[in-house]
């Protein structure tokens, strides 16, 4: 019974993260909220939500390895097995704003991760932990990231169809959406952090093991259709900033928030998972700034995405 609540769990945890998206972006039309505005707050926000709740239960229960390892793990499939599909799909050619600012910022972002475990702000810490500080740290350059990306897109004209088709339900209706939602949000994440821990125990796997693995992979799924979508329409710059977007998220938000509800200590064992992390965004750039084409071809895809299948198993026989 477990197992199928673990399942459904992220079913109504993704269905009701879009219908608090559709619900909440009407309410901003009504609001007069430019589509703009609701792209780059309630949508980009929307994304992110099911590794959001999950994170939030698992710190308030003080599973701090699933919270951990579910950003991590759920990077390190956007870099190397989303981005790496897309490509053999469709050979990925990022367009300029996305080579110059989504590129380079997941890195940093990946990198602002590595410092804030590695390089305390509280000098009395004598583990590797992220801390209330380091949240309220890594949500003010989640601010910083939305002002910069919306003043950005006010200058391009051609950003404006990627959110101009949000619609507008009668106020009643996106009301009783936005509640649904919640109710989703609230029972999909319970269940989901309740299975991974039984899952854990059941099968005698450390929480981070689960997180990284299961719990990283369902939650990623959203992100993986998404950009497979793209790639099929031939848009392949909007599924490259789909991964990308999501990894700044990741860190900036959802560790932001779960490090305010509870610090999360940084286990030893989890050094390795935060290289991988790193490095698969450095071989990111590498491609696009450095490589033949600036571009991500299918051989570097299929490379990518070889490179995760291989991770994921050694990760397993390791543990």
């Amino acid at each position: 019974m477990v197992y199928v609540l673990f399942v459904v769990g992220f079913v109504i945890l993704i269905v009701g993260a879009n219908i608090l998206v559709l619900g909440a972006s009407s309410v901003g039309k009504y609001l007069k909220m430019s589509s703009l505005v609701i792209g780059f707050t309630i949508v980009a926000l929307g994304t992110s939500l099911p590794e959001l709740i999950i994170n939030v239960f698992a710190s308030a229960r003080g599973q701090t390895d699933l919270a951990i390892t579910n950003v991590m793990g759920s990077n390190i499939m956007n870099t190397l097995l989303i981005i790496g599909i897309t490509a053999l799909i469709l050979p990925i050619v990022p367009g300029r704003t996305t080579m110059r600012t989504i590129v380079p910022i997941s890195l940093f972002a990946s990198l602002v991760l590595g410092l804030l475990v590695y390089i305390h702000l509280e000098p009395i810490t004598t583990t590797l932990v992220i801390d209330y500080l380091e949240g309220f740290l890594l949500l003010a350059l989640l601010v910083g990231y939305l002002l910069f990306s919306y003043l950005l897109s006010r200058k391009k004209e051609s950003d404006a169809h990627i959110v101009s088709e949000i619609k507008q339900y009668p106020l009643w209706k996106s009301l009783l959406m936005i509640v649904v939602g919640v109710a989703g949000l609230y029972f999909g994440g319970n269940w989901v952090v309740a299975g991974a821990v039984y899952i854990a125990e059941d099968f005698g796997m450390s929480q981070a093991l689960v997180g990284i693995t299961i719990v990283a992979v369902a939650t990623s799924l959203p992100e993986l259709i998404t950009s497979v979508l793209a790639a099929m329409r031939k848009n392949s710059d909007i599924a490259i900033g789909n991964a990308l977007g999501s990894n700044i998220f990741n860190i900036f938000l959802i560790l932001g928030v779960s490090a305010l509800i509870n610090p999360l200590p940084f286990s030893g064992t989890l050094s390795i998972d935060l290289w991988v992390m790193i490095l698969a965004n450095l071989v990111v750039v590498f491609f696009v700034w450095v490589g033949r084409g600036h571009k991500i071809t299918r051989l570097e895809g299929g490379l990518m995405a070889s490179i995760y299948v291989a991770y994921i198993i050694w990760l397993v026989m390791t543990h």
